[in-house]
């Protein structure tokens, strides 16, 4: 009689195998087996918000099996993931098998980190019981969720359209995207000007480019800063106007001038903190394009396959085995000079901490990205690369960089002082592992009071940007700033708004649809104290306290209950809005009505407004106003099946031209736009 082990998925188990052998029997449940039923509230408010869980049709032949295998079980062993929905998955599985065992078999819930034998056996030797207070944060969280899904979304179908849905988290970041986009076109550029000047003296032939940040001894750059939905947003401009720059450049034109300061110092950068599930998320999409969900998916492989620790994770923690085996291994590769002084620890400084996990590293610090890309694959092994160096650097030396600073100055009407900036890398420390991006400025030997001749001068006409629009990096970290998630919610929350078309990606950023926009603002005006990154906030805290058990989650959920209902009842009372379709100005071809733009399972596409009566319909097309540089057709957006964004061709497929990236085309803009 063996002892049985459960985990979520084949692929774990399959990694538990290679570990374990023929000892213990292992089965995979293929995740959540039990839920809030499809189609149904499934929540009974008038006795404690009592969830009505369903076992899933497509779950029932996974279940059949696990109730054989055991029945001739001595152990139970649940090995799902450790956090709360693997404890969710835990509870669900005990509920459902206990009453198919003999009374002398034994249920044991263990928990790892990382999918490696020393762990795992580790794990088995200390079994523990259930946590119920992880139990409850997770259904907690799951009946709120469905409580402001069912009972908001019936009221969007009825005051603004059918099939539109809201949910809690998602509705906020949808917020973020929109006050965004209104921020944004609130923005008042404004220009503003630079002047630069190119110096040389008979020791530097070669002429280095100065710029002009003081006049009279005043700054002449100056900050401003405007409040945002999401906190503040400063930017930089000068007080130099094309006019002003134009006399200041003839006022220096024929002048000398003396180099007054030169400063030079030694600076250090340090390691960055090894990756937890935002930053992880954050920096594959900046290094390899990868969605938040996309990365999600990845890492969770690599995780079963035993390559690296458990992704969803707010934890900058490393274990000291990991700590010695990186050091050891730097110590031997680099030298010791890449070796900082002593093990480095990092301060976990995010709000959202959960239970103990530690940071995302390799379960095998020797392990090379070329093995996993044979095991796994080139996705698999460019993310593995990225934990593999950001964990392992951690241990490294810090990077030390040389730097100058050298302030010229000239007098003519007023009194000119110039400056220019120079650094070079000294020792790379950790970015001998990590990326060293850094353009390196060399400043020759000068001295103070050198005296320096103008060679040539140039006015950059600059203009002020509005706040950035958001793109997966940074919603991911503003969630993560403002306490709105956790790690493992982070990539569900933009794959929802995005799967309802609430937003799009333009050129990688994400901007509100109309619909979006309209969905937005109602629940703003109907439900400001939930749609909001207070209250969101707050309620992520109160879960974490259920999960501490410090809160009972059914007292959670009755205070915020009774508000909510209000709310409802009030929101039912306002008038209907209506939808303008967006016309196009142009005529159907069938019916002589307009042609407008409507929105399908699939997208946009143009259709005739006299619709269901007119059933003319024809492709969206999105025009990019640039011309292909093979045949000079029109360039237009377009999608892969995946549904990523690419610039083709209108010619298609008698020209096949295509880019991924809008800022590669090598095509100018058509003029007939």
């Amino acid at each position: 009689m063996k002892d049985l082990i459960l985990v979520e998925s084949p692929t774990k188990a399959r990694t538990l195998y290679k570990f374990l052998g023929n000892k213990y029997a292992i089965e995979a449940s293929l995740g959540h087996i039990r839920d809030l039923p499809k189609g149904d509230f499934g929540v009974d408010i008038e006795h404690g918000f009592a969830p009505k869980y369903v076992i899933p049709q497509d779950k029932r032949k996974i279940i059949e099996l696990l109730k054989e295998k055991v029945k001739d079980a001595h152990r139970v062993i649940i090995a799902t993931d450790p956090d709360r929905e693997g404890e969710a998955i835990a509870y669900h599985l005990y509920e459902i098998l206990k009453d198919e065992v003999s009374k002398k078999t034994l249920f044991e819930r263990i928990v790892f980190h990382e999918i490696t034998q020393k762990a795992i056996l580790e794990a088995i030797s200390h079994p523990r019981q259930i946590n119920t207070n992880l139990v409850a944060a997770q259904t907690a969280r799951r009946v709120l969720d469905r409580i402001v899904g069912y009972k908001l979304s019936p009221i969007l179908w009825k005051k603004i359209k059918r099939k539109l849905s809201a949910g809690r988290v998602q509705s906020v970041a949808l917020r973020l995207i929109v006050e965004r986009e209104k921020e944004v076109e609130k923005f008042k550029e404004k220009d503003y000007c630079k002047l630069f000047a190119k110096l040389s003296s008979k020791k530097t032939p070669e002429p280095i480019e100065f710029e002009l940040v003081k006049i009279n001894d005043q700054n002449i750059a100056r900050q401003e800063k405007i409040s945002l939905y999401d906190g503040e947003y400063r930017y930089s401009l000068t007080i130099l106007d094309k006019k002003r720059a134009e006399e200041i450049e003839k006022d220096i034109k024929n002048n000398s001038f003396v180099i007054k300061f030169i400063i030079q110092k030694e600076t250090k950068r340090s390691p960055h903190p090894p990756f937890t599930t935002s930053t992880l998320q954050q920096e594959a999409f900046r290094r390899l394009g990868f969605s938040g969900k996309r990365t999600m998916s990845v890492a969770q492989k690599l995780y079963e396959e035993g390559i690296i620790t458990y992704h969803r994770t707010d934890s900058f923690n490393l274990s000291t085995d990991f700590v010695k085996e990186a050091r050891d291994y730097i110590d031997k590769e680099f030298g010791r000079e890449y070796l900082s002084e002593k093990p480095k620890i990092f301060q976990t400084k995010s709000k959202l901490a959960q239970e103990a996990h530690e940071a995302i590293r390799p379960t095998n610090p020797t392990m090379q990205q070329q093995e996993v890309a044979r095991i796994s694959g080139k996705d698999y092994a460019n993310l593995y690369s990225l934990i593999y160096k950001r964990a392992l650097s951690t241990q490294m030396s810090d990077a030390v960089y040389f730097s100058t600073k050298i302030e010229a100055e000239t007098k003519g009407k007023d009194l000119y002082l110039f400056e220019v900036n120079g650094r070079v890398l000294k020792f790379p420390g950790f970015l001998k592992l990590w990326f060293y991006e850094e353009e390196e400025q060399i400043l020759p030997e000068l001295s103070e009071k050198d005296e320096l001749s103008l060679n040539e001068s140039r006015i950059v006409e600059n203009k002020t940007n509005p706040p950035a629009r958001y793109n997966e990096a940074s919603i991911i970290a503003s969630l993560e700033k403002h306490g709105i998630g956790r790690p493992s919610t982070y990539a569900p929350i933009i794959s929802t708004i995005t799967g309802r078309d609430y937003i799009e990606k333009q050129e990688r950023k994400f901007v509100p649809t109309k619909i979006g926009t309209i969905v937005n603002d109602f629940l703003v005006a109907n439900f400001s104290d939930i749609d909001d990154i207070p209250f969101t906030a707050s309620m992520e805290d109160e879960l974490d306290n259920v999960a501490n058990g410090k809160r009972d989650w059914v007292e959670i959920l009755k205070e915020f209950y009774k508000p909510f209902e209000q709310k409802l009842e009030k929101a039912e009372e306002q008038k209907k809005i209506v939808i303008e379709l967006e016309k196009t100005g142009k005529i159907c071809p069938e019916c002589g009505g307009d042609i407008v733009v409507r929105r399908g399972k699939f997208g946009k596409f143009y259709a005739c407004n006299n619709f269901p009566n007119c059933k003319y319909k024809e492709s969206y097309v999105e025009e990019t106003g640039l011309t292909c540089p093979k045949d000079q057709g029109r360039v237009i957006i377009k999608k892969t099946r995946k549904g990523r964004i690419f610039y083709g061709c209108s010619n298609y497929p008698n020209c096949n031209f295509a880019a991924w990236n809008k800022n590669d085309l090598s095509a100018e803009k058509n003029t007939n736009n």
